[in-house]
């Protein structure tokens, strides 16, 4: 099939009160040997050819930034084809023209739902058919489907079903340029899992609440059968609190689904919303007994594993897990359940090396990466906040007074193309995203101020510090400038080797000067002479060493200072947003192991195993999102689905399991476990390009047993504590 389209876009004449449902009838004349359809919509659609689903995604197209880039997918449909075949396509508001965003709004790319789709039939004597379409041979009509909304969740009226459809209702051609469709490059979002009830139990307040064991994302299907009428409605929230639903920290979002039965036997599925949730409430006059929970993410194929002798370390690694498969819905997302659900650059800034371990995420992310490019040429240079970015159709929220580049956040476009490198050495990653990375750095330095320091915009800085007021997270022990310097020579140092990397001597040669510039302004403005970095906090000293701004024996200072306030907390966790991925890598390297461990496994809050204490499933936004006296902090933002403070797993794995790359790939690979914090085993393992890589240890008796395979082809080197390197 040429890539040029011949169809239109098409979208119903007149509103039809429900979500619309596009329909051709046509002959198939002759035996077919090979028939595809290529479709896209201005909303999510599902496709149906003689009333069977043309494929097994859900929710496509997916999210992209659709100003710039609607992407379509290709489906092989031969088996489906029947000598009279009816050709069906129902579309949903989803992101198009759904809700968006905590500030409130809908519809910011428009207020017409849409769908493009071309069929190319081949026949075996050589004739080809197409069916595409257009204002002329297509027809539109309502549905079941009363009401869909990402956030609010979803009406089905089943009564809709045994009705006689009115197919009569016109289209309309819309303007709309083909240039912007493009095909997928990442996986589709698809139905991966059921999970069945845990356990089902009515409330002090008299409702049927349903504990599913886990925070998921996706939906409720049932079976159910009652007088035509009857409403069954299933609202969704993470937690439980005063033994009822918690759904405070939803915000505004409804995320509740109503379903009205027909008379008949009906089963209900809301494919086009979905929820982050662990538990249900049922309300009606009829309570299924088939209920189900439908998980829902891209579909990515798991890579890494990891356990240890430590049961809640290996809770805390599956919260990971779980977080990511909740969060890589079409898009790596901040949080699936209340009104926002955004693609937040920072997040994923820090969280991609830990996701490209657990999943294989090159073309999750690569997608996302050329939405990143298309949104940032069209801001001159700037990577927004979110990608896509809806806040460009919102006023600025008040913490947010004209943003421009943001340290963390605006280097998700080098910080997460160099992870993807490093994770599979595929140089493609880095040929697409130069200009992005480039120009990412070139805008920040003309915000710097004289003195050769980022401290003049605004910043997010160490993000929700343990320490910072509940309503004031940006405000943070670290100075605001120290980590956004420390973050700018790090991406600077990144773009240089890629230049080099890639033959572009006179970029290298400018961004290695930047970057030397970079440094040396941070440790005249930054670093006192003994060494002391400030604002002398937990944040500042851990990026310091780890983005390898100090020299030698500052580096050896730093790492002793840094130790001693670790332990000064208690080994609770005085880091945000930016130190947090990175403390126990500082520790690490300086020569405190025992600290890095002790910290990894403090239970008291805020910590890492506090929550699975608590009995998380997930990790969580804040490290009190839920109170030791289990009610729900009390602050507007708090989520139990955010991946971004499980960075930790990237530690995890390299430094406990003992997996990480020599060269970008795991061409070459380190095995270096090293054993700490009373773990007595470990096993860990991940799928490269160049096949598994296996590594477990255990101590026994005193000693240090590893056993290790690598891939045929691949060589490493074993490091052990106290042993001199041995080449694998």
């Amino acid at each position: 099939m040429s890539d040029e389209w011949t169809a239109r876009m098409i979208s119903p004449a007149v509103e039809l009160g429900s979500a619309p449902l596009f329909r051709i009838e046509f002959t198939v004349d002759g035996a077919v040997g090979h028939a595809t359809l290529r479709i896209s919509s201005l909303g999510v659609h599902e496709a149906r050819i003689n009333g069977r689903a043309v494929g097994d995604d859900v929710l496509s197209p997916g999210w992209s930034a659709y100003e710039h880039r609607l992407r379509y997918l290709t489906h092989d449909v031969t088996a489906l084809l029947e000598e009279t075949s009816v050709l069906t396509v129902l579309v949903g508001n989803g992101w198009y023209r759904g809700r968006l965003g905590f500030m409130g709004g809908r519809a910011f790319y428009g207020d017409r739902l849409g769908v493009i789709a071309e069929l190319d039939v081949r026949y075996t004597d050589g004739r080809r058919q197409r069916v595409v379409t257009d204002a002329a041979t297509w027809t539109a009509g309502g549905s079941e489907i009363i009401a869909d909304d990402l956030y609010d969740g979803m009406i089905i009226d089943a009564r809709h079903r045994t009705a006689t459809p009115e197919w009569s209702l016109p289209v309309r051609e819309l303007d709309f340029d083909p240039g912007r469709l493009t095909p997928y490059t990442g996986p589709v979002v698809t139905r991966q899992e059921t999970v069945p009830p845990a356990r089902i139990w009515t409330s002090p307040a008299g409702r049927t609440l349903i504990d599913f064991g886990q925070n998921l994302v996706g939906w409720v299907r049932f079976t159910a059968t009652g007088p035509a009428g009857t409403e069954i409605r299933v609202r969704h929230a993470e937690v439980l609190e005063d033994g009822e639903l918690g759904t405070r920290p939803l915000r505004d979002a409804q995320a509740t689904d109503r379903f009205i039965l027909s008379g008949g036997e009906d089963r209900f599925e809301p494919t086009m919303t979905f929820h982050g949730f662990r538990y249900a409430e049922i309300t009606g006059a009829v309570v299924p007994d088939d209920l189900e929970a439908v998980v829902v993410h891209s579909a990515l194929r798991r890579t890494g594993t990891f356990e240890c002798s430590d049961d809640l370390l290996n809770q805390l690694h599956r919260n990971v897990v779980w977080s990511t498969k909740g969060n890589f819905l079409d898009l790596p997302t901040d949080c699936p359940q209340r009104n926002e659900r955004l693609g937040w650059t920072g997040d994923i800034a820090v969280f991609a090396a830990s996701a490209a371990y657990l999943f294989d995420v090159s073309d999750f992310l690569a997608d996302w990466l050329a939405d990143l490019a298309a949104e940032q040429q069209a801001a001159d240079g700037l990577v927004p906040f979110v990608i896509p970015d809806i806040l460009k159709f919102q006023p600025h929220p008040p913490e947010f007074p004209d943003p421009d580049s943001t340290a963390f956040w605006s280097d998700a476009a080098v910080w997460v193309p160099w992870a993807l490198w490093q994770s599979y050495g595929e140089i493609k990653i880095l040929t697409s995203q130069y200009a992005s990375m480039a120009a990412h750095v070139r805008r920040v330095r003309t915000l710097l101020s004289p003195s050769g320091v980022w401290d003049r915009s605004f910043q997010f800085g160490d993000w929700l510090d343990p320490d910072a007021p509940p309503d004031a997270p940006a405000k943070a022990k670290a100075d605001p400038g120290v980590v956004a310097t420390a973050a700018y020579y790090r991406s600077l140092t990144i773009v240089a080797e890629v230049a080099a990397l890639l033959g572009h001597p006179d970029d290298a040669a400018e961004f290695t000067a930047s970057a030397s510039r970079t440094r040396e302004a941070f440790n005249r403005e930054y670093v006192s002479t003994d060494g002391t970095v400030r604002s002398d906090c937990t944040t500042a000293y851990t990026l310091a060493i780890v983005f390898e701004l100090l020299d030698a024996d500052r580096q050896a200072a730093a790492g002793q200072r840094l130790a001693a306030l670790v332990a000064d907390s208690g080994y609770r966790v005085s880091t945000g947003f930016a130190g947090t991925p990175y403390v126990t890598d500082a520790l690490t390297r300086t020569g405190h192991l025992v600290d890095a461990y002790r910290l990894l496994l403090e239970r008291e809050c805020p910590s890492w195993l506090y929550p699975v204490t608590m009995g998380a499933t997930t990790i969580w936004e804040r490290w009190d999102s839920m109170l030791p006296d289990g009610t729900v902090n009390p602050g507007e933002m708090t989520s139990f689905n955010h991946y971004a403070l499980g960075a930790v797993a990237d530690w995890m794995h390299r430094t406990v399991g003992g997996i990480a790359p020599l060269e970008p790939g795991y061409s070459r690979v380190l095995v270096a476990p090293r054993p700490g914090g009373g773990l007595t085993w470990c096993k860990s393992s991940l799928e490269t390009r160049h096949g598994r890589i296996e590594v477990a240890w255990d101590i026994v008796d005193g000693e240090l047993k590893v056993d290790t395979s690598l891939p045929e082809g691949v060589t490493g080197v074993l490091s052990l504590p106290g042993h001199p390197d041995v080449e694998l």
